[in-house]
């Protein structure tokens, strides 16, 4: 049971970042074999977003917390938090170098380690931070280049995308427009070989003490498919709960975009209309962590969000970890841009996701 005296976490800015490269499912034939619409019959998506050499999971996650911070009246936060699985180095974390880029130096920073689920963690993560009162406003960025961790010939290797999306939260009242409802988070470590890079860490370290094996990500995806559905639907259905809402109160639901086919079974499942489930999975494919952020983004740009609209988020990962949480969506400050380069002059982002 939370305290009801603790502050809640408010959201005040939201801003993404996706590398200008833009890759078609028919420039994918020749290396999966597979045909463009065999593809987006299989996973919704046509279109991804890759980087170019030199850029990396930070320098997306720059320029979409730049973006946050502009829409927000927070300025500098006291906290950032950057969900990934795809960190610049090991070590150290990407967090600190990310705060550390965007001006803000001696603050807390820290990594959030859930895979696909990252982004609903990190906001847990960030309303602990705002409850204890350690943290009075907190920058969460989900960023991924998964692009540079699939195997070029195994055809799953089609459904990623790079992105990063941020959010703002700062301290503030439950009763207010864009308080998060409680994060309901869970795990399942006995699924951690269905989504995996096995090569890298301690654990093929310590068995053969060289270079790794398998450096590539691995994904079973059958057996993931409905494990995500189950795992989204109990933990939305948690969510709501906690929220006192019910299905028919949520205006839209903005699930972690991994497969077209998932988010239509969750709002089946939960009883919403297909019509209230978000996706641009078409557009950009699955950017992991930064999936929830970039849509919440993309959503409020082109309308899809408007002040007031009851929002159920839900994502699912390798852990397996899970999430949900709800909001009702603010009134946020307008884009500063409809597209724009970081000013660091290392991330050129694109916030357009239609077809043209």
């Amino acid at each position: 049971m939370r305290d009801q005296r603790a502050p809640a976490s408010v959201l005040a800015g939201v801003g993404s970042c996706l590398p200008p490269r833009r890759v078609a499912n028919e420039e994918l034939v020749e290396r999966l074999g597979r045909s463009p619409e065999w593809m987006f019959q299989r996973s919704g998506i046509r279109f991804r977003h890759v980087v170019e050499p030199g850029t990396s999971s930070g320098d997306l996650a720059v320029a979409a917390g730049r973006e946050a911070l502009a829409r927000s009246a927070v300025g500098d936060v006291a906290a950032v938090v950057v969900a990934t699985s795809s960190p610049d180095r090991p070590c150290p974390g990407t967090a600190p170098s990310v705060a550390s880029r965007l001006g803000m130096t001696g603050v807390t920073a820290l990594d959030v380690q859930a895979v696909c689920a990252g982004f609903v963690y990190g906001l847990g993560v960030a309303q602990g931070l705002i409850a204890a009162g350690t943290s009075d406003s907190v920058l969460v960025i989900g960023t991924d280049v998964l692009s540079l961790s699939v195997a070029p010939d195994d055809p799953t290797s089609m459904l990623f995308g790079d992105g990063a999306g941020a959010v703002v939260l700062r301290s503030g009242h439950r009763e207010e427009p864009g308080a998060l409802g409680p994060c309901v988070l869970g795990s399942d470590g006995g699924g951690r070989d269905l989504i995996t890079v096995r090569g890298g860490g301690s654990e093929e370290r310590s068995l053969r003490g060289d270079i790794p094996a398998d450096s590539y990500l691995r994904l079973e995806g059958q057996e993931v498919f409905w494990r995500a559905v189950q795992h989204m639907t109990s933990a939305s259905r948690a969510a709501l709960d906690a929220a006192n809402w019910k299905p028919q109160d949520v205006d839209r639901v903005v699930p972690h975009q991994a497969n077209g086919r998932i988010t239509s079974m969750l709002a089946e499942r939960l009883g919403i209309t297909a019509e209230s489930a978000l996706s641009n999975i078409e557009q950009v494919g699955n950017t992991s962590a930064a999936s929830i952020p970039i849509l919440l983004d993309h959503a409020d740009r082109a309308g899809s969000l408007k002040p007031g609209h009851r929002v159920l988020l839900a994502a699912f990962g390798g852990g397996l970890a899970w999430g949900a949480t709800t909001l009702v969506w603010p009134d946020l400050a307008r884009p500063t841009s409809p597209a724009h380069t970081d000013s660091l002059g290392e991330a050129p982002c694109t916030t357009s996701w239609s077809a043209s």
